[in-house]
């Protein structure tokens, strides 16, 4: 999936880049509507985030702008609530609505869901990840162990995905918080442990000794394709 992300707060920008990049996504960014008009009408893009309020172009305008060329989904991002500004992104062309201070993991799953449906069934790839024993079906967000369902929380779900889309990548125990929690998270390091420890006892054949979801001793953990 390739995503254009708007917006001139370069901070948020980054942090978006560094969540949807770990997803396996292709993240463009640009800094002002203006920019974002002419990205979007020189690439191919699967969705836009755009910021409401922006300079030289604010976001309605550029989403305007958009519709006039490209059906590409388009989520505002904004620190506004009130319906009627909700109302009007949609006047003007949004699919969907997203206000600041947000969840990463509800924005990844709003992402998700407007590909889904902007997405024909037969174009649709990676639908099932499966190594060895284990299989998730990322579009109804399920696990199965050797054919058979096993229950995940929604933590659990989005970390052994995370893991599973990114074989041999270890990830640091700060950077599974940073991804999966959000860096606005302030709780426990540990809980990635915890989390862990959870996966193996529902997805290991031998939870003790662990074939897939491995731990790279003083570094952090990674999964083992089979």
């Amino acid at each position: 999936m390739r995503i254009l992300v708007v917006d001139d707060e370069k901070l948020l920008v980054k942090g978006l880049k560094f969540n949807l990049e770990s997803e396996g996504w292709e993240v463009e960014a640009a800094y002002d509507g203006a920019e974002g008009v002419e990205l979007a009408r020189a690439g191919r893009f699967d969705i836009i985030l755009l910021d409401l309020m922006m300079p030289k172009l604010d976001g309605l305008e550029a989403c305007m702008r958009i519709r006039e060329f490209s059906n590409v989904p388009i989520i505002m991002l904004t620190a506004k609530s009130e319906d009627m500004d909700k109302i009007i992104g949609f006047e003007y062309g949004a699919d969907d609505y997203v206000t600041k201070p947000f969840n990463i993991l509800e924005l990844k799953a709003r992402i998700r869901a407007l590909f889904r449906r902007s997405t024909p069934e037969d174009s649709r790839e990676g639908k099932l990840l499966t190594s060895g024993h284990i299989t998730l079906d990322t579009e109804r967000r399920m696990a199965e162990k050797d054919g058979e369902p096993v229950e995940l929380t929604g933590r659990e779900y989005e970390l052994i995905e995370l893991l599973m889309r990114n074989p041999g990548r270890i990830y640091s125990r700060e950077n599974l918080l940073n991804i999966i929690w959000g860096y606005e998270y302030q709780g426990d390091i540990r809980t990635v442990d915890v989390h862990i420890h959870r996966l193996r006892d529902k997805l290991e054949i031998t939870p003790a000794e662990p074939e897939c979801i491995m731990t790279k001793w003083g570094v952090g953990y990674y999964f083992k394709k089979q």
